[in-house]
């Protein structure tokens, strides 16, 4: 009976809208909030062997006693593995370049693409961190967090920047007022949260996940919202 009245349902929708049955397949038919994309504003892919290498830098004059550098590229290194599909081999780990790091006794006389030459890496994502505060709120065990970062993505081959193009850079702003559960864990937050709001941008984001909660990056996602 169930499965009669349903027929009898989409018939009569049918019979009411014309006959043609079309306004209901536009209904049943639309996509979900997961399925409709932001696009991308650069399409970040990686031929087979190609090489991508997140570079963190960390401004001495923070003066923060927080390895942003191990964090952030950690974080976004899971977002590139997790969201943009890229594949572990593509991507240089932390450890493999603070090798190169250490044991370059010019590299900070080297420009990111020299690195990336050096490296033998194809593009490059440059986070360059602008200001982190992390505080325990007064008379309580809670954090409170924000971080801003500055990111471009640079092509070594070419020698120059491929993302954003309308900007020097893309600035990414993230915080949170209220975070329980310790320290490590609003580190944690903030880097994740940094790495989210910085590659969404270099894949098809799926529009109900976009906004993140510690976004806070103004970066026009209400035009995306029902």
């Amino acid at each position: 009976m169930k499965y009669v009245g349903f027929v009898f349902i989409v018939l009569a929708g049918m019979f009411f809208g014309g006959c043609s049955g079309a306004g209901l397949v536009g209904v049943m038919g639309s996509p979900t909030r997961h399925e409709k994309k932001f696009p991308a504003e650069y399409e970040l892919t990686l031929d087979k062997g190609q090489k991508m290498l997140v570079f963190v830098e960390q401004p001495a004059w923070l003066n923060i006693n927080v390895n942003l550098r191990y964090h952030l590229t950690e974080a976004i290194n899971k977002a590139f593995l997790k969201r943009v599909k890229l594949k572990e081999k593509n991507l240089v780990s932390y450890s493999d370049f603070l090798k190169f790091r250490t044991s370059e006794p010019d590299f900070a006389s080297l420009s990111p693409v020299e690195v990336g030459n050096a490296l033998g890496v194809e593009k490059i994502l440059y986070v360059e961190v602008e200001d982190y505060s992390l505080k325990k709120t007064h008379e309580t065990k809670y954090y409170k967090g924000s971080l801003r970062s500055r990111a471009v993505v640079l092509d070594v081959s070419k020698g120059e920047k491929v993302w954003p193009l309308d900007d020097a850079s893309k600035i990414i702003k993230v915080g949170f007022e209220v975070e329980e559960r310790g320290l490590q864990a609003a580190i944690n937050r903030l880097s994740a949260a940094c790495a989210h709001c910085t590659t969404r941008y270099l894949y098809d984001c799926p529009m109900d996940g976009f906004k993140i909660a510690d976004d806070r990056s103004r970066s026009g996602w209400e035009n995306w919202i029902d």
